[in-house]
């Protein structure tokens, strides 16, 4: 089987490292072995979170972990703020409405950055603390957008609503410090930064969730918050879990702190750039606004009599190199490509070249040697 080169916002590519250590024979998970691991990576998973919060680790998408919140803070009628601006901000606010809650959205224009004034007015608004939540995804994978998650700290300092991130595609990639910002639960998938396969989604959870999870009216039995935390204290789990992406998360967490969260934080800001830079230079024009741009995806705007699903259908067949379109409204007018997790510098000069031979091949003149030179100039500058 010939290299594939995954240049999606999710799954990413997986170490040898890892993949070696999910490939261990299977073991019980009552057993003693289970239980060192799992409370071993339970108390590790914090440092990345930045928290000293819980950390629950359930097998499912990011999704279910979304949901798991929903289900745990609130109860039917419950106002929430959702603030979003793509559609995994409008997916968060569709899982609330479902569970019967009050969700009142701001959804800004795609491509933007959250406007804090809007939100800050009408947080000021809420004199009587009707608004229980405000929810918001830190980076919009579906336009290429990082939210600055710290402003929302003063904003909410003197008001009582939970603050909830959808972090599934930023954590691990991306500062995200959950204590110091005042962020009551943090959810991410391990499919992303976290340098494994799809099937585990990890949720932090402050004591203010807590009390809001001992208040909670939702039913709910696999996502139950309290059933999982009394586990962990045993070092188990509720049900059966993901006994293998555990082996793997281990690994992945060794490799994270070996290279150092500062250090792989600029790693994504430094790479995301060089790719900016280069596809500019090509001729091609990024979705999102620079100021508020992704580190772990690019949003381009697809050049005019070019199709994005026959673009990547060629990078595919002739470079084995996979990347994503765009979603609902921006479905034929972009695409997006990942950089996050389990990536360096040669993948950003091969991606560029790759992306560049095939716009050729469509008929548009890319200017692959300029894109490449201006890649490597940022890299040799800043890195």
């Amino acid at each position: 089987m010939k290299k594939g080169y995954l240049r999606l916002p999710g799954p990413t590519e997986i170490p040898e490292e890892v993949l070696l250590a999910m490939s261990k024979p299977m073991i019980g998970h009552r057993g003693k072995e289970f239980k060192e691991i799992f409370s071993s990576v339970s108390e590790e998973i914090k440092g990345v979170f930045q928290t000293q919060n819980d950390v629950l680790i359930f097998p499912g998408a990011g999704t279910g972990g979304l949901e798991a919140a929903i289900v745990n803070l609130f109860s039917p009628g419950d106002k929430v703020l959702l603030i979003s601006v793509g559609v995994f901000g409008n997916r968060f606010g569709e899982i609330a409405e479902r569970f019967h809650l009050d969700v009142e959205k701001i959804e800004f224009q795609w491509g933007k950055t959250f406007d804090l004034q809007i939100i800050k007015e009408r947080i000021d608004k809420d004199k009587g603390g009707k608004i229980k939540g405000v929810i918001v995804t830190h980076n919009e994978t579906s336009t290429g957008v990082l939210n600055d998650i710290s402003s929302l700290k003063d904003v909410l300092r003197n008001h009582s609503a939970l603050l909830i991130v959808d972090a599934v595609s930023s954590l691990g990639a991306v500062d995200l410090k959950t204590d110091e910002w005042g962020i009551d639960v943090v959810v991410t998938g391990s499919q992303k930064a976290l340098m494994l396969p799809p099937g585990l989604t990890l949720i932090s959870i402050s004591p203010k969730g807590w009390d809001a999870v001992e208040k909670s009216q939702i039913p709910k039995y696999y996502w139950d918050f309290k059933k999982a935390k009394n586990n962990l204290i045993k070092g188990q789990t509720p049900y059966t879990p993901a006994i293998s992406l555990i082996f793997g998360l281990k690994e992945s967490l060794k490799l994270i702190y070996k290279e150092g969260l500062d250090n792989i934080f600029s790693r994504h800001i430094l790479l995301s750039k060089a790719f900016r830079e280069g596809i500019k230079c090509m001729g091609l024009t990024p979705f999102a606004d620079d100021h508020c741009a992704s580190p772990t995806v690019t949003a381009i705007k697809v050049p005019d009599g070019i199709e994005p699903s026959k673009l990547r259908k060629k990078m595919a067949d002739e470079f084995r190199m996979d990347i994503a379109g765009g979603q609902q409204k921006l479905q034929d007018t972009i695409i997006r490509v990942g950089h996050m997790g389990y990536v360096d510098k040669l993948d950003i000069i091969s991606t560029l070249w790759a992306l560049g031979m095939t716009l050729e091949e469509l008929g548009f003149g890319a200017d692959i040697t300029s894109a490449i030179k201006k890649a490597q100039q940022v890299l040799k500058k800043e890195g």
